[in-house]
C-alpha cells in the first residue's frame, strides 16, 4: 500500500505510526526528505543541528508541549534524547507519522550517544549498548512499526483491523469539569496518561469559575495548555515562591489552587501549600516523560482521606490502542507494574547494567518499582540505569516478585589536587554528588578523594513497608563494598526519613541552610563509614556539623537532633574555612559558622559580613545599605572584609594561608 493511502487510513482510524529509518547519515536524510515531500503536514524536525523549515532542538521541545503537529522527524543519529522523543510523540495528532532516524542497525549499539553527556559522569560521550539493544528488541517485536534499513527491502506493514475513530474524550472531560464546578471545599485529584487533556480541563475550570483561581506547577513553561484554556483567569506562581508568600500572609478571596503535574512537586511542599486554599485540584500524569504519578498516589494521596479522585483515560488527539503510544510505552518502559500482594522471606539479588542483556524482565521490574516510588522519575533515569558507569543495583524478591530495590552509584577517587580545587571552589567536575558537596560545602576535601558509594534510590512495595526490609537492603549491600571507604545518602530532611537512615547506621554530616525548591526540605547528607579512613572522615564531619549548628540553627525552621558543640573558639579549621572564602571561591554558606566565630573576636567594623552573618539581612537590604549594585559586588565585599579580618588577627598566618590557597 502506498504511503499516502496508508496515511489516509491512519487518519480514518485515528492512529499514529512509527517509521524507523536506519543507515548512513546522508542516506537517512534523503529518505526522510522524500517522506516529507510526499505527505502534506507540519513536519516538525527535532535534532541537535538546525534544519530548514520547522525545527526544534531536543532540549527546547518542552516549549512546544500543548501544541499539535501532523508528522515529525526525530533525529537520533547522534544521540537519543528520550524525554524529547516521548514529548514529541505526545504532540502528534491522529494520522501522523513519527519518523525516527537512527545509525546503521548493526553498528548502532557501539556508536557514542551524545545524550550520555547529560547523565553519565564523563567528559566524552559513551556508547549505550544496553539501551540500544533494548530499543532494537522492542522495534523488531512490534509488527506495527515500519522499519526501513539501508540495503534492505522495505514494505510498509498494513494497519491491523481497527474501527473508525469516534472521539469521545470530550464527553468524559466535560463530566469531570461540571463536577468540579459544583465541588464543595476540599481536595480533588485528577490523574491521566499523556495526551488525555487534564491540563486543558484545569484551564477550563479556571476560565469558568466565577471567583479567583491560582495556578502552580514545577515549571511555568509546562503550563502552556492550562494557560491557553484559562485565558485571562491564568495566574501563575512558582511553588516555592507561592508557599513563602502564603506563610507570610494567607491568601484572601482565592477559591482554587490548581497544581499542574503535582507528582513532580515533593509531598512536603504540597502538604504545606494545600492548607492555605479552600479548594485544591492536583493533576498528575500517571506515567511518561513528565514523571511517574504512582508514587504520588501511594504516598501523598494516602494522606488525603477525604479527597475526590478523578481519572481521564480517553485520548484527545488519537484513538485508544494507538500504535505509536504503544511502542513509546514499550521502549521507555512507561507501562507501570501492576503486581499484586506478595509475602514471604525476601531473597536478595544484585544486578549490574550488563544484566539488561540476560535478565531484562527482572531489570524492568526493578526499574518500575524504583520509578513508582520516586517523585521525579524521567526517561533520563532509564538511560542512566542501563548504561551509565558505576551503577549498581540490589533487589529483594518475595515469591519471585521484586518487592524492594536499591540503586547505588560509585563516587570519589579524585586526585588530591583536584579535590583541593573542588574545596577551593575552582573546579566542579561532573558527578560525585555527595563526595563533591562534602568537599565544596562542608570543607572536607578528603571526601572527594576517598572511594564511596551513594544510595541514589531506595524503594519498597507498599505491602512490605515498615517490616524492616529497607534496613535489610542496606545491610545486604554492605557485602559488596570491598575497597570502599563509606556509603553516603543525600535526602530531603524529614524526621521520618532521618530516623530510617539513622536506624541503618548512618550519621548526619551536613544539612543545608535553605529549603530546596525541588523538595521543600533542607538538603541533608549522611555517611556510613566502611574503613578507618571513612570512619575518620565521618567523625570529623559529625564534629564539624555539631560545631556549626549553633550558627545554622538560627537560619533553619527545622528541629534537627544535633548536639551543639560549645567549644566555639576560632580554631585551625576556621582559619582554613575563612581563608578558602576570602582568598578563593568557597561559598558564604559553607564559611558561615567560621565567619561568625571570626566576627566574635574581631574589632573591625566589617558591615557587609556583620549584616549578613550576625544581623541576617537579605542581599538586597545589604546592597541598598552599602550602595552596591548587586550580589556580585556584595560577594567581592564579603571576601575583602573576610581577608581584612584574618590579617587583623594574625598577619603572618593570614599571608601564609593566602599563599597556600592561591597555589590550589
Amino acid at each position: 500500500m502506498q504511503r499516502v493511502e496508508l496515511t489516509a487510513e491512519m487518519q480514518q482510524k485515528g492512529v499514529r505510526r512509527l517509521l524507523v529509518i536506519s543507515g548512513e547519515a546522508e542516506w537517512c536524510q534523503q529518505q526522510a526528505e522524500q517522506w516529507m515531500q510526499s505527505l502534506a503536514g507540519d513536519w516538525l524536525w527535532v535534532s541537535e543541528t538546525s534544519q530548514p523549515g520547522l525545527w526544534c532542538a531536543p532540549g527546547a521541545l518542552r516549549t512546544l508541549l500543548g501544541q499539535e503537529f501532523r508528522h515529525a522527524v526525530f533525529d537520533a543519529r547522534r544521540g537519543f534524547y528520550t524525554e524529547a522523543f516521548a514529548a514529541l510523540a505526545g504532540t502528534l495528532v491522529a494520522g501522523s507519522w513519527l519518523v525516527l532516524l537512527v545509525p546503521e542497525w548493526e553498528s548502532w549499539p557501539a556508536k557514542p550517544d551524545n545524550d550520555s553527556l547529560r547523565w553519565n559522569d564523563a567528559a566524552e560521550a559513551i556508547a549505550t549498548p544496553q539501551f540500544v539493544n533494548h530499543l532494537q528488541r522492542q522495534l523488531l517485536s512490534d509488527p506495527r512499526v515500519a522499519l526501513l534499513r539501508q540495503h534492505d527491502v522495505c514494505a510498509l506493514p498494513p494497519l491491523p483491523d481497527l474501527p473508525d475513530w469516534q472521539p469521545d474524550a470530550e464527553r468524559q472531560q466535560q463530566h469531570i469539569l461540571h463536577s468540579l464546578l459544583d465541588a464543595p471545599p476540599g481536595v480533588s485529584v485528577l490523574t491521566a496518561p499523556r495526551g488525555r487533556g487534564k491540563s486543558a480541563l484545569a484551564g477550563m475550570l479556571a476560565q469558568r469559575w466565577a471567583g479567583r483561581c491560582w495556578v502552580t506547577a514545577p515549571a511555568k513553561v509546562s503550563t502552556a495548555v492550562l494557560a491557553h484554556f484559562a485565558g485571562e483567569a491564568f495566574h501563575f506562581f512558582a511553588p516555592d515562591a507561592l508557599l513563602a508568600s502564603c506563610e507570610q500572609q494567607r491568601p484572601a478571596d482565592v477559591d482554587w489552587l490548581l497544581i499542574d503535574e503535582a507528582a513532580a512537586i515533593p509531598a512536603p511542599l504540597l502538604q504545606r501549600l494545600i492548607r492555605y486554599f479552600p479548594r485544591v485540584l492536583l493533576t498528575t500524569t500517571v506515567q511518561g516523560y513528565e514523571g511517574t504519578g504512582r508514587g504520588f498516589l501511594l504516598k501523598f494521596c494516602a494522606s488525603l482521606p477525604d479527597a475526590c479522585f478523578w481519572t481521564l483515560d480517553a485520548p484527545l488527539r488519537w484513538a485508544q490502542h494507538d500504535p505509536l503510544e504503544s511502542i513509546i510505552d514499550a521502549c521507555l518502559l512507561f507501562d507501570e507494574d501492576g503486581s499484586g500482594e506478595v509475602a514471604g522471606e525476601p531473597v536478595f539479588q544484585s544486578f549490574e547494567p550488563a544484566d539488561w542483556q540476560t535478565q531484562p524482565q527482572q531489570l524492568t521490574a526493578l526499574n518500575q518499582l524504583l520509578a513508582s516510588a520516586h517523585y521525579r522519575t524521567s526517561p533520563l533515569d532509564l538511560r542512566r540505569m542501563m548504561d551509565a558507569e558505576g551503577m549498581h543495583f540490589l533487589a529483594a524478591h518475595c515469591q519471585q516478585q521484586i518487592c524492594a530495590a536499591l540503586w547505588l552509584v560509585d563516587e570519589g577517587g579524585l586526585s588530591a589536587e583536584l579535590a583541593a580545587a573542588v574545596w577551593a571552589g575552582k573546579r566542579r567536575p561532573r558527578g560525585n554528588l555527595v563526595a563533591q558537596s562534602l568537599a565544596a560545602h562542608a570543607g572536607l576535601a578528603e571526601a572527594a578523594q576517598l572511594r564511596s558509594r551513594r544510595i541514589s534510590r531506595i524503594a519498597i512495595t507498599p505491602q512490605q513497608r515498615r517490616q524492616g526490609l529497607g534496613r535489610q537492603l542496606i545491610k545486604q549491600s554492605l557485602s559488596s563494598t570491598s575497597g570502599l571507604d563509606f556509603l553516603s545518602v543525600s535526602f530531603g530532611y524529614t524526621d521520618e526519613l532521618w530516623q530510617f537512615w539513622q536506624a541503618c547506621g548512618f550519621q548526619l554530616v551536613r544539612i543545608g541552610s535553605q529549603r530546596e525548591a525541588s523538595s521543600g526540605c533542607y538538603a541533608a547528607m549522611a555517611l556510613l563509614p566502611l574503613s578507618p579512613a571513612g570512619a575518620a572522615l565521618t567523625a570529623r564531619a559529625v564534629k564539624r556539623l555539631a560545631r556549626d549548628y549553633r550558627w545554622l540553627k538560627q537560619r533553619i525552621d527545622q528541629c534537627v537532633a544535633i548536639e551543639i558543640d560549645t567549644q566555639q573558639s576560632f580554631n585551625e579549621d576556621d582559619w582554613q574555612e575563612v581563608a578558602g572564602f576570602a582568598f578563593a571561591f568557597r561559598p558564604l554558606e559553607a564559611a558561615g559558622a567560621a565567619l561568625a566565630s571570626l566576627l566574635s573576636l574581631s574589632t573591625l567594623t566589617l558591615p557587609a559580613l556583620r549584616g549578613s552573618i550576625i544581623q541576617c539581612l537579605s542581599d538586597a537590604e545589604l546592597c541598598q545599605q552599602l550602595g552596591l549594585p548587586g550580589r556580585k559586588s556584595l560577594m567581592q565585599r564579603w571576601r575583602q572584609e573576610a581577608g581584612e579580618a584574618l590579617f587583623a588577627v594574625d598577619p603572618a598566618l593570614a599571608e601564609a594561608w593566602r599563599e597556600r590557597v592561591n597555589l590550589l
